[in-house]
């Protein structure tokens, strides 16, 4: 970001975004783990946000959302080297391709 006004160019904030894109931020990496344990200080963001939709075709892409997280987490492990965690990515993405496939 650069400074508004200022008289040279000057750098005020860096955008991270890391695990983010455009489009349906029910796509977004916040939004997945901000769903993963209710009953916490993330009940506010809830609040705050607003519900997520309950309809079949949004349960539906949830599911093609939770293909691509697991996917990334996934890559990411690898990349740290706890291979040993590697292999419940392999579940995981059986148990929402068999959702999927229902």
């Amino acid at each position: 970001m650069m400074e508004s006004g200022a008289p040279e160019p000057t750098i005020s904030g860096v955008y991270d975004n890391d695990r983010t894109l455009w489009g349906d931020p029910e796509a977004d990496w916040t939004i997945f783990m901000a769903a993963k344990k209710p009953g916490t200080e993330r009940d506010a963001f809830w609040e705050t946000y607003g519900s997520r939709p309950a309809t079949p075709s949004a349960a539906r892409r949830s599911l093609f959302y939770l293909a691509r997280h697991i996917g990334a987490i996934r890559l990411e492990r690898r990349r740290m080297g706890n291979s040993d965690a590697v292999p419940e990515t392999y579940e995981q993405m059986r148990d929402v391709l068999d959702q999927l496939q229902a």
